[in-house]
């Protein structure tokens, strides 16, 4: 194929699929108790240097207890992909990413991230390389696919592919221009779900984003859930799978793991929360302040969680009661 255009951003994480093909197959797939805190799964699968993912857009459903943990064991040189906003912060609050893959980072309707910004312009985030959202989820699938790339539309005639490491080729069937985004391998998947068992397997309930797609494209994947159930919760409703447990390599039990954010039928976002943060992040000092209180200052998410206020989470839980979710085995 002949390449037309080249994207001037850089390939942080070259796609060796063979390797990659290679690692699953000797990936255990036997029936292991897979269950360990937040320290134990970050300490034993994340490494200075990694390339990482978190799953999903915004603050929906984001794996903030296992962010956090990997900010308090202070995880350094990191590359990342990022679709998220408020778990970006924090890593990039605590200058612990060298390189990103992005689309957006910023808090939303509170505007760009002070703490990006600031990480950019002082030289700390050495790269940064833009990607639509379908752009990085096809990527994954392509990973997932076992393909060295995909082909799409999307990003065509944009500045987000002159910025990006995509390419556009003249299709061999066609002639017309078509754009090939590579795969995207990670080393580790950090993913929040609504229940898991302890081997495991996991459902998401409502929206659920690229998790199929980023559990499929990692080395190893840590799995928060908001509860740990039996097995035969699974065999009742297989279809509903979305990560199966051959995939994951840690599960960790995580009630409200996603605060600030909201987690589908479960708890709304903490707005106040947000905001204060948001106030925390556009000085330096602030920010420190905010990282020694909410996570070097308490030892894991239970102490988080207690410092944040039960009743405070009780009633952001009670906020999202509308909606029964619940699908009984028949």
């Amino acid at each position: 194929m002949e390449v037309i255009q080249s994207g001037i951003g850089q390939l942080i994480q070259k796609p060796d699929l063979n390797a990659f093909r290679e690692w699953n197959r000797q990936k255990p797939k036997a029936l292991i108790d897979k269950r360990m805190t937040e320290a134990e799964a970050i300490d034993r699968f994340v490494y200075d240097g990694d390339y990482i993912g978190t799953e999903l857009y915004g603050t929906v459903r984001c794996p903030m207890s296992l962010v956090n943990e990997v900010v308090r064991q202070k995880k350094k040189d990191l590359r990342v992909v990022g679709q998220g906003v408020f778990e970006l912060d924090m890593l990039l609050a605590a200058s612990l990413v060298k390189g990103m893959d992005i689309t957006y980072v910023g808090l939303e309707v509170y505007g760009v991230s002070n703490v990006f910004r600031r990480e950019v312009e002082s030289g700390r985030l050495e790269t940064c390389v833009e990607w639509s959202n379908a752009a990085l989820a096809w990527r994954f699938k392509a990973t997932a696919m076992g393909v060295p790339f995909v082909p799409m539309r999307s990003m065509l005639g944009t500045d987000t592919l002159k910025y990006s490491a995509a390419k556009v080729v003249e299709c061999p069937f066609t002639g017309d221009p078509i754009c090939l985004v590579p795969a995207l391998i990670l080393d580790v998947g950090l993913i929040h779900v609504h229940r898991a068992d302890k081997f495991g397997n996991a459902q998401i309930d409502g929206i659920s984003g690229f998790a199929a797609e980023m559990a499929r494209a990692c080395k190893r994947v840590i799995i928060s859930a908001e509860e740990i159930v039996d097995t035969e919760v699974f065999r009742c409703h297989p279809d509903r799978t979305i990560i199966p447990y051959y995939l994951v390599d840690a599960v960790v039990y995580a009630p409200f793991a996603s605060h600030p954010g909201e987690m589908c039928y479960i708890h709304v976002r903490d707005e106040e929360h947000i905001k204060q943060w948001v106030e925390a992040s556009q000085e330096p000092a602030t920010t420190q302040a905010y990282l020694d209180k909410y996570i070097y200052g308490v030892k894991n998410h239970r102490e988080y969680l207690e410092l944040v206020g039960w009743e405070r989470l009780e009633r952001l839980k009670a906020m999202a009661q509308g909606v029964d979710n619940e699908q009984p085995c028949i």
